[in-house]
């Protein structure tokens, strides 16, 4: 994945997907939304506001959100380790997390996280750095080596005799699962759980084959770019033997120059040496009258050098394995004054449409351990407040559902007129049927048309809201006698 990522194709694409899948709320500056599955109160509202920007804050999400994000899709997997008195999440190196011991009777369920080199860092947040120890004492021999990654005998890798998934290398460190945030690409509906799979994965092929073009692509014009030379020596009508010596004398001469000797010694005395600029000098070759004579031709250098068609056809198919548009990809200097769609002109392209709903399936599943981390952070700081009430989501990846939601409702509303004015079309079903609203939606339109006009002013109030207000929450006694605990 390291060298994928040093690909400057790939680079841009997991750039484009993870920038996509963070943005920041323009109403809270988080990289986050609120969902509310029920109607909250307002000091439901305030509260949770409140400890979203702080939560954010401690574990510096504003910041570390995109690379969070992207270090996620990368490798399918992002590690964390969270730090039970202050609840900081502090960053783990993937290539330090060795195993995770799961538990086999509950559907691998993890229960702990061996890592290596842990070695806290509390000003980048970081507990996977690599060790300062340049030496280790071997505990069994006593002797000193200079590996600090030293293993004890059978322990660590599992598989062979006397070799146990439990035991422990000296520089690794077993954590209970309950203190580790893993984010993971994984529904748990595969054989990659408790890990994610990444992104990269499924155009590993594609890029093998793009990196082998690139290179024979390469090879092909450094060797066949130069233009050549070619020497008719005419030889007359020599025997074969005596032409090829002719033939080579008539090169070493063209080849060399000549020079006189260091020590000098008269004018026979000549030095000759090899001369890499004599294919840049004139030639001189006598002509009989009879208009034979030897002659030098240029020989053409490789043709059609700027034809890289085959390799954009690869780049591109390494681009929608990815998801990645086309338009969003440039891949060549002709595709840099593209004007930039953000899907409100005319039809949005289906595969802008498509990257977007790829975005939001990313979204969802990385999500879900923030979600669980933020509500245990509210009951870490004392707030009774019912994890059902509400969900924490990213922001949407781009406006195209706010546009497309534009569109439909300045279709169905001209419908909606026409319908509505019908005597015998009943308006409950108008608002259904032709404005597409819910249940909900119109039980919630008829409260606040009743409120705005002055009309049942016993106004009905949410109930479950006021219940929550004393401590009693719809997820039962149990619930809220553990969020007391």
């Amino acid at each position: 994945y390291e060298n994928m990522d040093a690909d400057s194709e790939v680079n841009a694409c997991l750039d484009i997907i993870a920038e996509f899948s963070t943005q920041l709320n323009e109403q809270n500056g988080t990289p986050f939304d609120i969902d509310y599955q029920d109607k909250p109160t307002d000091h439901e509202i305030e509260i949770i506001r409140k400890q979203m920007k702080q939560w954010v804050k401690l574990n510096k999400l504003d910041q570390r959100i995109f690379k969070l994000f992207r270090n996620t899709i990368k490798y399918g997997d992002q590690v964390f380790v969270r730090d039970p008195e202050t609840f900081e999440m502090m960053w783990v190196d993937m290539s330090k997390l060795a195993r995770v011991i799961v538990n086999e009777s509950e559907g691998k369920r993890p229960e702990q996280y061996v890592i290596r080199d842990i070695n806290p860092n509390f000003q980048n947040m970081t507990v996977a750095a690599k060790t300062t120890t340049d030496y280790m004492t071997n505990p069994v021999t006593g002797s000193v080596s200079g590996a600090a990654n030293y293993t004890m005998p059978n322990g660590g890798t599992g598989g062979g005799v006397g070799n146990s998934r439990f035991m422990q290398a000296m520089n690794e460190v077993c954590l209970d699962a309950k203190h580790v945030v893993h984010m993971s690409l994984n529904e748990g509906l595969d054989t990659f759980w408790p890990f994610g799979k990444s992104i990269l994965e499924n155009i590993y092929m594609v890029f093998k084959q793009k990196q082998l073009l690139e290179d024979s692509i390469l090879i092909y014009r450094v060797q066949r770019a130069p233009e050549r030379r070619i020497f008719k020596i005419d030889v007359g009508n020599m025997p074969s033997h005596l032409a090829m010596q002719f033939v080579e004398r008539v090169k070493n001469e063209m080849h060399q120059r000549r020079i006189p000797t260091v020590t000098g010694g008269g004018n026979n005395m000549m030095d000759a040496s090899y001369n890499p600029l004599s294919v840049g000098e004139d030639y001189f070759f006598p002509q009989g009258q009879d208009g034979r004579g030897s002659s030098v031709e240029t020989l053409p250098g490789g043709q059609n050098l700027g034809e890289i068609d085959d390799l954009k056809y690869f780049n591109n198919k390494m681009a929608r394995g990815l998801r990645v548009p086309s338009s969003y990809l440039p891949t060549g200097p002709d595709d840099s004054d593209r004007v930039t769609s953000d899907g409100k002109v005319g039809t949005a392209l289906i595969q802008e449409y498509r990257f977007n709903q790829y975005c939001e399936r990313l979204q969802a599943l990385i999500v879900q351990k923030l979600d669980d981390e933020f509500k245990m952070f509210l009951k870490w700081r004392g707030f009774n407040i019912d994890s059902s009430l509400f969900n924490i989501k990213f922001n949407a990846p781009q406006n195209f559902a706010s546009y497309r939601q534009s569109e439909i409702d300045n279709a169905r509303v001209p419908t909606y007129t026409q319908m509505a004015a019908l005597p015998y079309i009943s308006n409950r079903f108008a608002l259904k049927r032709f404005l597409g609203m819910t249940d909900e939606e119109i039980a919630e339109n008829e409260r606040l048309w009743a409120e705005e006009n002055g009309k049942n002013k016993p106004i009905p109030t949410d109930s479950s809201g006021e219940l929550r207000g004393v401590g009693v929450s719809q997820a039962g006694l149990e619930a809220d006698t553990d969020s007391m605990a």
